[in-house]
């Protein structure tokens, strides 16, 4: 068999007789472009059938796979084939068939084991956060008694990165949802002729909620994950490692002023998104309502107590802080691959929101009668 004979296509031709005729080269490299059209044909076939493999230049076990899978894994009665093919089908039709295990299903005591390993992990992560954030305390009262030694550059490298240029991309969201939720408000509203209550709705819902929520949900997605993936990549790089060589603290320089950063910049986000969106609400109002911008804005200060402003700014510092030290203990965590650096930075952005989350409900249940 010459290598031009290795390369004609497979072929399954039906003769007159009813006999099959199997031509060219079976081997994986030639059926793939052809095994729609080859499984199609052969579905028409029958092992009873008298089969002629003699003028077949090559065959490999995936070509001798696929007739045995038509013939239902025996050889048929009439086949005529060379010795060389006769005995690969022979062989691969000798062939245990694969076993198609069902897993069991796991006993209560395994059940118990694997619930009690996850409450140990949690245990111990739990335990490495308080660790971080106690060696965060004494790096700030380390600071707080030598001013000098603050990382004020650092600082506001994170205020411009986390801060200023979260700014479009807040106030877009934030603007948005102003204008979703005082369209859907005003249908109703109409319908009771209660449109002054428009700049309720608004004000109260953006300042007291969405505005802090919004906003530390975006800064968790965007800046928390970039601070987890800065943090990653200088472990696989070994640069924290050469930080504590060189006698800098790696939690003073690179991690305390991330987490103090976002603290102080969230109520600023905050407000801003809370601003954008009461603005979508405005424009809303004055579309559907009928309410002009003097009106609503002469309602905002009776809509916002200074008490949920004071409420908004706090829940916003309290997220910044949280954010900030969710994303630096998943970089801590990164192991020395890049398969890790992609995973802990997934869990930082999910258990970033979530504690978010988690915060906001928190803060809605112990302040429910603060700022009405």
């Amino acid at each position: 068999m010459n290598t031009a004979d290795a390369a004609l296509p497979p072929r399954l031709e039906s003769l007159t007789d009813g006999s099959r005729k199997v031509t060219g080269s079976w081997t994986l490299t030639r059926l793939t472009p052809e095994l729609t059209e080859l499984r199609r044909v052969l579905a028409t076939t029958s092992a009873a059938d008298t089969w002629d493999l003699g003028e077949l230049t090559a065959l490999d076990s995936a070509g001798a796979l696929l007739l045995l899978q038509a013939w239902h894994g025996t050889l048929p009665e009439r086949l005529e084939a060379p010795a060389g093919p006769r005995r690969l089908l022979e062989e691969v039709a000798a062939l245990p068939p694969p076993e198609h295990r069902q897993r069991p299903w796991p006993s209560p005591l395994a059940l118990m084991g694997a619930l009690g390993e996850r409450v140990l992990r949690g245990i111990a992560q739990l335990g490495s956060a308080v660790a971080l954030l106690g060696q965060l305390l004494i790096e700030l009262l380390a600071v707080l008694v030598r001013p000098s030694r603050f990382p004020a550059r650092e600082l506001s490298a994170t205020l411009y990165r986390a801060g200023l240029l979260a700014l479009p991309i807040t106030g877009l969201v934030g603007l948005l949802i102003g204008v979703v939720l005082s369209y859907l408000s005003a249908l109703q509203l109409r319908m009771f002729g209660a449109e002054t209550f428009m700049v309720n709705l608004v004000g109260l819902a953006t300042a007291r909620e969405l505005g802090p929520l919004l906003a530390a949900i975006l800064v968790a997605g965007r800046s928390g994950s970039a601070m987890t993936a800065e943090l990653g990549v200088m472990r696989l790089t070994e640069e924290l490692d050469a930080l504590r060589v060189m006698g800098v603290s790696p939690f003073r320089r690179l991690i305390l002023p991330k987490v103090l950063a976002l603290g102080l910049l969230m109520p600023l986000v905050a407000f801003w998104t809370s601003l954008c969106g009461i603005l979508g609400g405005m424009l809303v109002a004055d579309i559907e309502l009928g309410l002009s911008f003097g009106q609503f804005l002469s309602g905002i200060p009776g809509a916002i107590p200074i008490g949920t402003f004071w409420l908004s700014l706090g829940k916003a510092v309290v997220f910044g802080l949280v954010i900030g030290l969710v994303a630096c203990f998943y970089g801590l965590r990164v192991e020395p691959n890049t398969a890790s650096l992609g995973a802990e930075t997934t869990r930082s952005v999910v258990a970033s929101i979530t504690m978010v989350i988690l915060m906001d409900a928190l803060f809605a249940i112990a302040f429910r009668d603060v700022g009405w």
